[in-house]
């Protein structure tokens, strides 16, 4: 991607935006995990910055699942999950991103002997510092790791439902896709209760296997959102139904090369999703980890894609929409992006 600095690339700079679809431990930057490497040392993860970069290196999903969680063994205590949220809310201010949805996975911080009242009060913290500091408004989403199975959806569930921090407003499920058949059942109890409860239903799904994972999604769990979702383009009868309903896709291009997903960005079918009249937004998943930043996808898309201003103006408002803001807080953005090509 080139590094000269286009109009096209002041207008993305420039552009207001929101962030649906990145995790609290892939959103850590390099600084963040060398701190968090050297202050709990002994475990898999460089505490020099060459070979962190390099432990980034990822030869397929299987194989980035297993840095993901190493990096995650390294967030031990609340004040470690509060320091994550507000790196993330610095790093997406100097993009001027208005509001993030942040993926927090709760089961992996049990897992570290963090309890849920504790963890919850530093995510509420983190909200309000990072709206103080930064100018960000954050909300979350809690997901089940799927590879945990029916304990997984157990433990987040109830964190999600006896401990919920003030600004949870998702459920979600990620992790290998394909582990999930024989914990349909346990899913799909997991987000009926999260539903009851008021939250959305926002899981990742058609990110490493195909269509089938989709369609269960939205008929098991009812999702409202959709993480990834890129293997859609296989069958025609989903591209009708997902241009049919609406229901947005999470699209994470560089995230997709990254961990094999597509060879390229040439190969990726965002071009192909956009053609059929998907509802389409643009995010990066774990920024850090895959080398980019909200602006770099916007860019990126701009120039694999052919992408023009009024395309990203497109992608822009699609975020926005399909956020879980208020009316008031949605249109407040909206207001902002549709006057910066007159500015």
């Amino acid at each position: 991607m080139s590094t000269t600095i286009t109009p096209l690339h002041a207008f993305i700079d420039a552009l207001p935006k929101v962030e649906l679809h990145v995790h609290l431990v892939g959103s850590a930057s390099v600084a963040t995990v060398l701190e968090l490497a050297r202050r709990h040392p002994g475990g898999p993860v460089p505490t020099d910055e060459r070979e962190l970069r390099g432990f980034y290196t990822f030869r397929d999903f299987p194989h980035f699942a297993e840095v993901y969680e190493a990096v995650s063994s390294l967030v031990r205590t609340p004040d470690d999950v509060a320091t994550l949220v507000l790196g993330t809310a610095r790093d997406l201010a100097a993009q001027n991103v208005r509001y993030a949805e942040i993926t927090v996975t709760p089961y992996t911080h049990h897992r570290a002997g963090m309890a849920m009242p504790a963890v919850t009060e530093a995510l509420d913290r983190a909200v309000e510092e990072a709206r103080e500091r930064h100018g960000v408004r954050i909300a979350y989403i809690f997901d089940i790791p799927g590879e945990f199975g029916a304990e997984g959806a157990a433990a987040t569930t109830e964190h999600a439902l006896r401990h919920p921090p003030r600004a949870l407003v998702g459920f979600g499920l990620a992790g290998i896709e394909q582990v999930r058949p024989p914990y349909r059942d346990d899913f799909r109890a997991a987000f009926r209760a999260a539903r009851e409860a008021g939250l959305r239903s926002l899981p990742h799904a058609g990110e490493m296997s195909g269509p089938e994972t989709i369609w269960e999604v939205i008929e098991g769990l009812g999702a409202e959102r959709i993480g990834h979702g890129i293997s859609c383009v296989q069958d025609p009868r989903l591209v009708a139904h997902l241009r049919e309903t609406r229901i947005p896709l999470e699209v994470c291009p560089t995230s997709n090369v990254c961990t094999g997903q597509v060879a390229s960005l040439a190969d990726h079918p965002l071009p192909r999703m956009l053609e059929e009249g998907l509802f389409v937004t643009l995010n990066t998943d774990d920024p850090p980890m895959f080398g980019t930043t909200l602006n770099g996808e916007y860019r990126a898309a701009a120039e694999a894609f052919g992408l023009g201003r009024a395309d990203l103006t497109a992608l822009a408002r699609n975020a926005v929409i399909a956020s879980s803001l208020d009316d008031a807080g949605k249109q407040a953005v909206l207001d902002e992006i549709d006057a910066l090509p007159a500015a």
